[in-house]
C-alpha cells in the first residue's frame, strides 16, 4: 500500500506587546481601530460577574460607539467557574449570538478570566485571536502573560488546556484600586515567587517597599508590574512550551495548587501559592540549597504581604499529600519539585532540568511541619 509524507513545516511568530499603564480602555479601542485584530469587527468580551460593571460594560459601550459589533459574555466570578462546563456555556452563548471565525475575544478580568477566555479562543472555530485586559495584580503578575490557558477539573487544576498566545496584553494599573485588599495580597504571592526564582535585587526591593506596594503607591506598582513582566518574559521567550526552563515558574506550585484544590478554593490562588512557597523553601533548606536565614527571609516577606504561611487546620494533610500527584510536573508517578538556590536563583539539576524527584515521605514530612 502507498504511503504519503505530509509536510507541514512552518515558522510561527507568536510575539506580542505588553502595555503597562493607567486607564487603558481608550487605548484598547484606539488599537482595534488601528488594526490590532486585523480587519475583524466582531468582538466577544468575556468577563466575570465582578468585573462586568467596572470595565467590561464601559469597553463594550466605547466599541459599539465606534461601530464594532460587541457582546459581553459573563460567568460567575471565582476559581470554581474555571471549568469545562463554563467554557461550553461561553461557547454556546457566542454561537447563539452569531460569532464565528471572523471574531476576536477580549478577555477582561483577572487570572480566571484570561485562562478561560484564552482557552475558548484557542478552540473556538479552531482558533480565533484574543486580547487580554488584566484587571488584577495576580493576572498582571502571572496569568495574563505567557500564553498558558486552561480549566480545572475535580481531580486537578490547569491540566486541561493549551498554550495560546494573545495579540496583546494590557496591564491597567488603575484597576488594582478597585480590588479587595485580599486580592492585592493574593497577587503579591506570584510577585514574591518571581523575585525568589530570578532576581535577588527585586527581592530586596520588595523587602524595602512592601508597605508602598500594599498602599498601591504608583511608582511601586509600576515597578513591580514591569519586573514581573520582565522576569516571566525572559523565561517564556526561551521555553514557550515548557520543555524545561519554564518549569521554574512553578516554584511553590506543587504544594500550592494541591492546597488550593483541597481547600475547595476557600483559599485564593496566591494564598495557596504562598503556603506552597513556604513548603518549597523548607524543602530547599532541608536539601542544602538554602540557609535557614534565607528561608526565614522568604517566610517573613510573605507574612508582611499578609499572606498565609501555614496550612489551615481544616485541610486533611494526607489528602493533600495524595493530591500532589495531580501536579503536571509528575513524571512516571514520581513527585517533582522546583527548588530555589538561595534567593534569586533556581537549582538546575542537569541540562535543561529544573525539577527534581522528591519522595512522598519527604514531601509528607515537610507538609506535616506547616
Amino acid at each position: 500500500m502507498p504511503k504519503f509524507e505530509v509536510e507541514l513545516k512552518r515558522i510561527v511568530d507568536d510575539s506580542y506587546e505588553i502595555e503597562i499603564g493607567h486607564g487603558l480602555v481608550d487605548q484598547v479601542v484606539e488599537d482595534l481601530k488601528n488594526g490590532l485584530a486585523g480587519k475583524i469587527h466582531k468582538f466577544a468580551i468575556i468577563t466575570d460577574s465582578n468585573v462586568e460593571p467596572l470595565y467590561a460594560r464601559p469597553l463594550e459601550q466605547k466599541l459599539v460607539e465606534e461601530g464594532f459589533q460587541t457582546d459581553v459574555f459573563i460567568f460567575p466570578a471565582g476559581e470554581k467557574s474555571k471549568t469545562r462546563q463554563t467554557k461550553a456555556m461561553l461557547e454556546d452563548a457566542m454561537l447563539e449570538k452569531g460569532y464565528r471565525r471572523d471574531c476576536c475575544i477580549l478577555a477582561v478580568g483577572g487570572g480566571v478570566v484570561t485562562d478561560l477566555a484564552g482557552f475558548v479562543a484557542g478552540t473556538y472555530g479552531r482558533g480565533v485571536p484574543f486580547i487580554n485586559y488584566a484587571t488584577s495584580l495576580l493576572a498582571a503578575a502571572d496569568a495574563s502573560v505567557g500564553g498558558k490557558t486552561a480549566v480545572d477539573t475535580p481531580l486537578a487544576t490547569n491540566l486541561i488546556g493549551l498554550i495560546n498566545q494573545p495579540q496583546k496584553v494590557y496591564l491597567d494599573l488603575d484597576t488594582w484600586k478597585t480590588l479587595p485588599e485580599r486580592e492585592i495580597y493574593s497577587g503579591l504571592a506570584e510577585t514574591i515567587k518571581h523575585a525568589c526564582l530570578a532576581d535577588a535585587e527585586f527581592f530586596d526591593y520588595l523587602e524595602a517597599h512592601m508597605e508602598d506596594v500594599l498602599a498601591l503607591d504608583q511608582a511601586a506598582c509600576e515597578h513591580i508590574a514591569e519586573k514581573n513582566c520582565s522576569i516571566k518574559y525572559h523565561v517564556v521567550m526561551k521555553d514557550e512550551r515548557e520543555t524545561g526552563l519554564r518549569e521554574v515558574l512553578n516554584l511553590g506550585h506543587t504544594v500550592g495548587r494541591a492546597v488550593e484544590t483541597v481547600s475547595e478554593y476557600r483559599l485564593l490562588h496566591g494564598e495557596a501559592v504562598a503556603i506552597g512557597l513556604v513548603a518549597e523553601v523548607r524543602l530547599s533548606q532541608k536539601m542544602g540549597y538554602m540557609t535557614e536565614a534565607q528561608a526565614e527571609r522568604v517566610i517573613a516577606l510573605l507574612k508582611r504581604a499578609k499572606l498565609p504561611t501555614e496550612i489551615p487546620s481544616y485541610i486533611d494533610r494526607e489528602k493533600l499529600v495524595k493530591k500532589l500527584y495531580t501536579d503536571k510536573k509528575v513524571r512516571d508517578g514520581k513527585l517533582r519539585f522546583v527548588l530555589q538556590k538561595g534567593i534569586g536563583e533556581i537549582v538546575c539539576f542537569g541540562e535543561n532540568v529544573y525539577a527534581t524527584p522528591i519522595s512522598e515521605d519527604t514531601a509528607r514530612e515537610i507538609i506535616m511541619q506547616l
